[in-house]
């Protein structure tokens, strides 16, 4: 497994059979690091690139503007990752709102690429529930649970 984040190519970087997008819930300090978690879970799996967004070098002062050159670089890195990955893990964490996930799920929900990990206790698992279920995307409670039905035993 290789695991590229933000700012690094994912063109230049990315050889391995599957690139996995690891979408979902980022928000620093309310958001478990689970895409650690996921990581972890694929470290012994060669196939596999992982495109994790969460960027080692953040800077929450950055204003989220179009005209900020290192939120713009993110926010295209993002789509690169998105539009290019074989398959989209997105996990809503409940103690965040995920506005971003939220829009990323209507973009992808007809993609044929995405796994949905929603647990009923975040504030919209109404609406998650409901977009998954018209479009047919798989959907969990459990992030093990969808590893493990997605991709099988940890190696």
């Amino acid at each position: 497994m290789r695991e590229i984040k933000p700012p690094h190519s994912i063109v230049k970087n990315h050889r391995r059979k599957y690139a996995l997008f690891l979408a979902g819930s980022i928000e620093m300090g309310k958001a478990e690091n689970w895409q650690e978690k996921v990581s972890n879970y694929f470290k012994n799996r060669a196939d596999y690139t992982i495109l994790n967004p969460r960027r080692d070098d953040w800077d929450s002062s950055w204003e989220q503007t179009f005209e900020n050159p290192s939120f713009y670089q993110q926010v295209n890195w993002e789509l690169t990752g998105l539009e290019r990955a074989d398959y989209i893990i997105m996990y809503f964490c409940p103690n965040t709102k995920a506005p971003i996930s939220l829009l990323e799920l209507g973009l992808f929900a007809q993609s044929k690429k995405l796994l949905v990990c929603c647990p009923k206790a975040y504030w919209r698992s109404g609406n998650v529930a409901v977009v998954c279920e018209r479009y047919d995307v798989p959907l969990y409670e459990e992030l093990d649970v969808l590893l493990q039905a997605c991709f099988g035993e940890e190696s």
